[in-house]
């Protein structure tokens, strides 16, 4: 199983103004491809456009050219509950409803295999009932999602995305208010859930040194291009986040595993500094 993104274009309509014309690129020509068993983090600064590409993507946003390919299958060609079975999506955090209980939320990810009377089956049944329990919620099924923290709400939208059952996950930021401790326990779930099912996985991360201990390569957006597509040793160079980030790093090897930390050089420097007026 691998998914295939080929030459993909996205331009918003912004309406246009005297100065400015009426449309602009979201992404301009993006092509990668996710493996099963790999995660590929998605990094950039704000407005890059790792969350067009996501939504892209998923079937969300339209597209003016290139394809999105699983398994061979080109994603626009199919219904929406045809692509429902193939990529399941996290979106960002937010406030979800509350007039449902986690169960009933988590369900929501089979919906794709209802009959038409929306009737669930065995399967789904057993299908909401193991999400439930790789995401650490089975004491939490029969709550309002309203009494949920934003960290527990977060939970439930990836178990949704797992009860779908689907070869391809796309998750937007999962980690944004999570604290150390959940952000910690989600990314080992998702590490286990695409080594042990075989899922391709595609992340967009905020947080540079998480991307790099996490990812197995990384895809770095720089204004709805892409800059830089490689292992993290060799996307995350100090000439590739200076033209990214417009910053510059210092970057070291970590002492176990060898991948890139990143320290702001301003940072790095303010604590020599501070360090030698201590001695």
């Amino acid at each position: 199983m691998i998914m295939e993104i080929h030459s993909l274009t996205v331009v918003y309509d912004t309406g246009g103004t005297a100065r400015q014309p009426a449309s602009r690129p979201a992404l301009n020509d993006v092509s990668m491809d996710v493996k099963s068993g790999e995660i590929l983090g998605l990094i950039g600064p704000n407005g890059a456009g790792k969350t067009t590409l996501m939504r892209a993507v998923s079937g969300v946003l339209p597209v003016q050219s290139g394809e999105v390919l699983v398994s061979g299958t080109d994603i626009r060609r199919l219904s929406i509950s045809q692509r429902a079975r193939l990529l399941a999506v996290v979106p960002q955090a937010r406030q979800m409803g509350g007039a449902y209980t986690v169960e009933q939320a988590v369900m929501m990810g089979r919906t794709a295999y209802m009959s038409w009377l929306g009737r669930s089956s065995q399967s789904d049944e057993d299908a909401v009932k193991l999400a439930l329990q790789r995401t650490d919620l089975e004491d939490f099924a029969e709550r309002s999602i309203a009494s949920l923290s934003g960290g527990e709400q977060q939970r439930v939208l990836l178990a949704r995305a797992l009860a779908q059952s689907t070869p391809v996950l796309l998750l937007d930021e999962p980690t944004n208010h999570l604290d150390l401790h959940h952000q910690v326990n989600l990314l080992t779930l998702i590490r286990q859930l695409a080594e042990e099912q075989q899922l391709a996985v595609m992340v967009a991360m905020h947080d540079l040194n998480q991307a790099s201990m996490f990812a197995d390569r990384l895809a770095l957006l720089v204004n709805g291009q892409l800059h830089s597509i490689g292992k993290p040793q060799q996307v995350l160079t100090r000439e590739n986040i200076r033209t990214a980030y417009q910053t510059d790093v210092e970057i070291v090897p970590h002492p176990i595993s060898g991948q890139p930390v990143i320290f702001p050089a301003e940072i790095v420097r303010a604590g020599a500094t501070n360090y030698k007026a201590d001695e």
